[in-house]
């Protein structure tokens, strides 16, 4: 579609705040989707163009961690598997769910999620000693394959899940789960891409504008993220998952 400069605007200032939100938490996709609908894009094509932003945040983001020596990276491509091969079943299916279903399951699990980011804060912000821990790799790779599906799907969210899934599962602290999650995403989102443009939803024009912001976005993350440390993202991750949770039941 043709973008006027106000849609260009819009569509790098909403990439910016997203690319911020989806790198120290997740759920910006709440935000960037519905302006991707807003200045023309049709659903299907929305939810594709948006994985472009996606795609160039995550490799800004898990740069920084990696220069950082945050990023765990034989792990991520461990737990990245089982999400490759989810994100390309969900990004199949995305069509022949109802859509409202998903999002009242969505909120409820994300503000499921608070109980523990509450009242275990310790685990969130110190991790967990896993070493030698195999009894729970079945289950890592069921929860992966499982946030894979859903990302293949919709993106909303994903982060969330990512997060929650390498402190209570994989035993990482919150900075460091953050550096995992962005490396994770950045592996499986290309396969997610691949199937949206085999069906010609993406428009590359709003996409790489897009990319542009979310690219920004990501690099301020990633940045305060290390030198603020897990405590300012526990409280970036219980803001968000709140008010994620808020509006996908009510709004």
């Amino acid at each position: 579609m043709a973008m006027t400069w106000e849609h260009i605007l819009l569509v790098l200032f909403i990439g910016i705040l997203t690319g911020f939100i989806n790198t120290l938490s997740g759920s910006g996709s709440l935000i960037s989707l519905p302006v991707l609908m807003f200045i023309g894009l049709p659903p299907h094509v929305a939810n594709g163009t948006n994985r472009i932003g996606i795609l160039f945040q995550n490799i800004v983001s898990t740069g920084n961690y990696y220069r950082k020596g945050i990023l765990d990276v034989a792990m991520g491509i461990k737990v990245a598997i089982p999400a490759i091969l989810g994100s390309i079943v969900g990004a199949y299916v995305v069509s022949g769910i109802s859509a409202r279903a998903v999002e009242v399951s969505v909120a409820a699990i994300l503000l499921f999620m608070l109980i523990p980011l509450w009242f275990k804060p310790k685990q969130w912000l110190e991790g967990k000693d896993m070493t030698g821990v195999d009894h729970n790799k079945a289950l890592r790779w069921i929860i992966f394959f499982l946030i894979g599906v859903y990302g293949g799907f919709i993106q909303a969210g994903v982060g969330i899940f990512l997060l929650s899934a390498l402190v209570l599962n994989a035993g990482y602290d919150l900075v460091k789960a953050n550096a995992l999650k962005v490396f994770i995403n950045l592996i499986f989102t290309p396969f997610a891409i691949i199937v949206f443009l085999i069906q010609g939803h993406i428009d590359w024009g709003v996409g790489l504008v897009l990319a542009a912001g979310n690219a920004t976005g990501a690099w301020f993350a990633s940045q305060w993220s290390i030198a603020w440390g897990p405590k300012f993202v526990r409280y970036v991750l219980a803001v968000v998952i709140t008010g994620s949770g808020i509006k996908l039941l009510f709004f």
